[in-house]
């Protein structure tokens, strides 16, 4: 294991995370004021168009990135590699506006957004945008350039809080107080209410736009060429990556749709219940964060190691190092919940807190299956990637299906453990056959293991008072802390052993 190597990776995921997680922290800073200016069922609306959006968005990036980054480092002319998907990903983005927006007031009546056509076209432009600027992106992130990556990000992001807090924080407040608007007769300057959440897709559309504008200028890649044989090529490799992609984030979405139509009840309080599993599911967000920060570094980086000898023991070593990382994670918000809480302003959306550790370990399970993920993508046999994606959706599908009607959101909790951790599961033992890596399963299970314990002990100080609990919390949070501190590097105890007894 290349020590140097490790401190690459580990600090172009902090660099990489600078731009996801203060750009995520700084969208999660935006639930207070959603929650406490939406109803539940309004946040359900928005948590559904943005399940809406994340599945859409898959199906139009069609595993372009991971195909950049396998046939960029194949081929002598990257950049033709990198103009072929950009010309790919531009059609086929035409072609779905050209199908949306002339049948946006029609699509709106199914998604039951009657009277606002206007969403459908927010919303398919978003798609639209992020579709086009995830190739840039990820041509970033291979010429290892997470700065430049990260100021994008920051930059799209601060666009989209800005514009969220202009309408919904000052506009509002202004409408709300009687005095006239500045910006009165402005069209959507001018805060409306009957646009309701619709506000925050406007913010995120031109945020997006923005983003897009700021890719181009960077990249200077020449002009964009279609090669169709060298198309064909990264099509059939990326096809089995679609449906991977597809089973994956139909996991992950599915059960929020799911719920609006199989719940027994009426559609009013079935998207109270939306909303209330939304809101609480942004409380482990810390979680999808830093797995989200991990694989923007990880994936390019183990593409450009595995020619080394030790490639194996250093895939290794980082998902030891990653596990530890997610399980103080999981500890400091299953065991702080007193104090995550209060980021959902309205007391009401709390009846869901109960599947806050639940969604955490499920994502924990997630980020192990993309560490493992690896073996399939490295050895061009992405076809057991869309397997173990379909076993995942089938399990999300069945099981949503028979839980729901009884235990409503929890059911879909648990519901998503069980599809990333059979997901997982699979992917391991595969991985034994096709691409062998010596894992350190006691190490693993021994973090997963004790995180769990400890926050079960938590538990049984649920009818003490707050301020115990928290107590508690942060002794049992510290103790695990250096436990994996301790662990991971040995030189940390011999340190600490010397000035013990000195």
């Amino acid at each position: 294991m290349s020590s140097p190597l490790l401190k690459k990776l580990a600090g172009q995921t902090a660099v990489y995370g600078l731009g996801t997680i203060l750009g995520r922290v700084l969208n999660y800073l935006l639930t207070p004021l959603y929650t406490g200016i939406f109803a539940a069922e309004a946040f359900g609306t928005y948590s559904e168009a943005y399940s809406y959006i994340a599945i859409l968005l898959i199906v139009l990036t069609y595993g372009m990135e991971t195909a950049l980054f396998h046939f960029a480092q194949k081929n002598d002319k990257p950049k033709r590699v990198f103009s072929t998907a950009a010309a790919s990903l531009l059609l086929t983005t035409a072609c779905f506006w050209i199908f949306l927006f002339p049948n946006s007031s029609f699509v709106s009546e199914l998604m039951n957004y009657p009277g606002h056509p206007e969403y459908v076209v927010w919303l398919g432009l978003i798609i639209g945008f992020d579709a086009l600027s995830s190739l840039p992106m990820a041509w970033l992130r291979l010429q290892g350039r997470p700065g430049l990556f990260s100021i994008i990000t920051l930059v799209n992001i601060g666009v989209n809080i800005g514009l969220n807090l202009f309408w919904l924080k000052w506009g509002r407040d202004i409408y709300l107080s009687g005095n006239a608007s500045p910006f009165e007769g402005w069209g959507l300057l001018e805060f409306n209410p009957e646009i309701g959440v619709g506000y925050i897709f406007l913010a995120n559309l031109i945020a997006s736009g923005v983003k897009l504008l700021l890719c181009i200028p960077f990249l200077k890649t020449g002009r964009l060429h279609l090669d169709a044989r060298l198309l064909r090529q990264m099509l059939t490799y990326s096809a089995p990556l679609l449906v991977a992609g597809l089973g994956f984030i139909l996991n992950e979405r599915l059960d929020v749709l799911m719920l609006k139509y199989i719940l027994p009840l009426s559609p009013k309080d079935a998207m109270h219940q939306v909303g209330v599993y939304g809101a609480c599911y942004k409380l482990a967000i810390l979680m999808t964060i830093f797995i989200q920060a991990f694989r923007y570094a990880a994936e390019p980086f183990f593409f450009s190691q595995q020619n080394r000898n030790d490639a194996k023991e250093m895939y290794a070593s980082v998902m030891n190092y990653f596990v530890a990382f997610c399980s103080v994670l999981f500890l400091m918000v299953v065991l702080h919940l007193d104090i995550f809480k209060h980021f959902l302003r309205d007391s009401s959306y709390w009846e869901g807190l109960s599947i806050v550790p639940v969604i955490m370990l499920a994502n924990i399970f997630l980020g192990i299956y993309m560490n493992l993920s690896m073996w399939y993508k490295l050895s061009g046999q992405t076809k057991y990637g869309a397997i173990f994606s379909v076993i995942g959706a089938a399990i999300t599908i069945g099981l949503n299906a028979a839980l729901i009607p009884y235990f409503g959101f929890v059911g879909s909790a648990y519901t998503t453990l069980a599809a990333y951790g059979t997901m997982m599961v699979l992917s391991y033992l595969w991985g034994l056959k096709e691409y062998p890596i010596p894992y350190n399963l006691k190490r693993i299970a021994v973090y997963l293991g004790l995180s769990v314990l400890l926050y079960l002990v938590h538990r049984l100080f649920d009818s003490t008072t707050p301020a115990l609990r928290l107590g508690f919390g942060f002794i049992m949070w510290t103790a695990f802390v250096a436990f994996a501190l301790l662990t991971e590097f040995p030189n940390l105890k011999k340190q600490f052993s010397a000035k013990w007894k000195t």
